[in-house]
């Protein structure tokens, strides 16, 4: 049987995700810290997986506040073991999921001809490509078989769509894994459309994350000079998109790489 998302029948209930269950790696810090607070504020109830627990409570215990149901989950999703543990206590604390969030991610600065660019290209493409990969292996048959459709969310970024100063700025393995993981989605979005599961990808250009000590001064000129809106975006503001795509309103949204980038790829 197909499953169809319906349209919106008004504005009411357009962008409501209250009482969805969310799964946010990496949702303890950076971007995916944003991502938690967006969708704990519109009422959803979040289980977010980390490698570091200590910093996942520590999330936790700051979004309470917003009365939802929240756990953290000790995970590092580059292992697929770690991960196979891990849904099954997402699955034990949560029915059934309705959206996931595959944020948690790494990047290098290290050439790639290098010494160590061989063991730092394994480093980032575990974590940045397989992580989803294994996150959804794990867990998207559970959306199927509970017949409810839902939504998956991987946070990408414009980095899998441009090469511009690699020279200054060696990020081959983030470059690559980011791009492969554009193009998983879209086949992800083929494969589960029929059972009502949308994906889709983010990608944030300059945005304000546990990343920034790596990028060249130059880099962050450029921008502030540059780039349309003249600032770097807040982690917030890919949480804000990941609520909008989770919700009724983007019914109709799928197989999609939105950039959320300030106008970096219009520029450069």
């Amino acid at each position: 049987m197909i499953i169809k998302n319906p349209p919106i029948p008004d504005m009411k209930t357009a962008y409501n995700v209250a009482g969805k269950n969310v799964v946010v790696t990496g949702g303890n810090r950076g971007i995916g810290r944003g991502i938690t607070q967006a969708f704990a504020e519109s009422g959803a109830n979040v289980a977010i997986l980390c490698r570091n627990l200590d910093s996942g409570k520590k999330a936790v215990s700051e979004i309470e506040k917003f009365g939802g149901k929240y756990t953290a989950i000790k995970c590092n999703t580059a292992n697929h073991d770690e991960v196979k543990t891990a849904a099954a206590e997402v699955l034990k604390f949560f029915d059934n999921i309705d959206v996931i969030v595959n944020n948690a991610g790494v990047a290098t600065t290290t050439p790639f001809l290098s010494e160590n660019g061989l063991s730092e290209w394994h480093r980032v493409i575990d974590t940045d490509l397989h992580g989803p990969a294994n996150i959804i292996f794990e867990l998207a048959p559970k959306m199927v078989d509970a017949g409810k459709g839902g939504t998956i969310v991987n946070i990408t970024s414009v980095g899998g769509q441009r090469v511009s100063g690699s020279k200054e700025h060696h990020n081959a393995p983030y470059n690559a894994a980011k791009a492969g993981l554009d193009i998983f989605t879209r086949y992800l979005a083929v494969v589960l459309g029929d059972y009502g599961i949308r994906v889709n990808s983010i990608a944030p250009g300059p945005i304000h994350s546990d990343l920034d000590k790596d990028l060249p001064p130059s880099f962050i000129g450029t921008i502030e000079e540059h780039l349309p809106a003249h600032r770097f975006g807040e982690p917030i503001e890919i949480g804000a998109l990941c609520v909008y795509m989770a919700s009724p309103a983007a019914a109709m949204v799928t197989g999609v790489n939105w950039a959320l980038d300030g106008g970096l790829l219009c520029v450069n």
